[in-house]
């Protein structure tokens, strides 16, 4: 099953007091990178995270955004009265010295004054059990849109495989008669010259430069490869196994250009020439759809 590697999904759910929500975005890239976007008090579950997109992803470069609000009563800070009110005693001694009134604001920022009502551990605990399902189930959309962009990326594939395999058939068709119009127009050439001239030529000579000609022009070998090459093509996008096939795609697209590309050196036939121009053009839009699959 062809999957691309452009997809996005999201998540959110209430914990307590507080609310998380994921977002999981993923663009192509020739292999598996994670970038993550996670408030610093929950940089922990990067690991986790991480491994929860590998065991589903295999290629793309994968971004994770994780945010997390606290509401409630429970989300506020606690304060130190004892030490607040020895700082502001402290201050009251030096008040004389002091520009302007005491801001409360500030103090609130001295070291000791406010206690989270949480220790870092307890919430990176809370946080794990509410997020790591919530990137499942953000995989779970993201995939789904890939899949449904992998079908669409799939009929366009078919639809360039069925090009290639028509202007195949056609020079398959083409390419016996090619060496029956060289030996006809070289053994017109040869009638010619010699009612111009004395000079004969002996049939063993003509039959060896037909032969030389029909060497260097036989294409039967790269048609059969080109063709069995496309029916594994055509048997991967036909396949339903999960698993992913972008690289294997790509490595049959260059294997597709190259056999093309060799047919049209020893074609010297016009007709073929142009069904050539036409599978390459089919088989550069491959080259440039695959690298969309996973």
């Amino acid at each position: 099953m062809i999957r691309s590697m452009t997809g996005f999904g999201d998540a959110s759910s209430q914990s307590g007091d507080a609310r998380y929500a994921v977002e999981i975005r993923s663009v192509n890239n020739k292999y598996f990178k994670t970038v993550f976007r996670l408030p610093e008090e929950l940089a922990g579950l990067e690991p986790l995270i991480d491994q929860a997109l590998r065991r589903r992803l295999q290629r793309g470069s994968v971004t994770v955004t994780v945010s997390c609000a606290e509401t409630g009563a429970g989300a506020a800070a606690e304060i130190d009265t004892a030490a607040l009110t020895s700082y502001i005693r402290q201050l009251e001694r030096v008040g004389a010295t002091l520009p302007g009134a005491i801001d409360v604001a500030s103090l609130l920022t001295l070291p000791g004054v406010l206690h989270e009502p949480m220790d870092a551990v307890e919430r990176l605990a809370r946080a794990r059990k509410a997020v790591l399902p919530l990137v499942d189930e953000a995989m779970d959309k993201l995939i789904a849109m890939r899949e449904r962009e992998g079908q669409s990326l799939r009929d366009d594939l078919m639809r360039h495989h069925a090009i290639i395999s028509a202007g195949l058939t056609q020079i398959g068709q083409l390419a016996p008669g090619v060496v029956a119009e060289y030996e006809r127009r070289l053994k017109q050439r040869i009638e010619m010259l010699l009612s111009e001239t004395d000079a004969d030529v002996e049939p063993p000579d003509l039959v060896r430069e037909i032969a030389v000609y029909a060497e260097r022009t036989d294409i039967a070998e790269e048609i059969a490869r080109l063709g069995e090459h496309l029916n594994h093509f055509r048997d991967l996008l036909e396949s339903d196994e999960d698993r992913p096939l972008g690289r294997t795609l790509d490595f049959l697209a260059q294997e597709l250009l190259r056999e093309a590309n060799t047919i049209a050196s020893k074609s010297p036939d016009a007709k073929m020439a142009r069904l050539i121009v036409d599978i390459k053009g089919a088989i550069d839009r491959i080259k440039e759809q695959v690298q969309n699959a996973e």
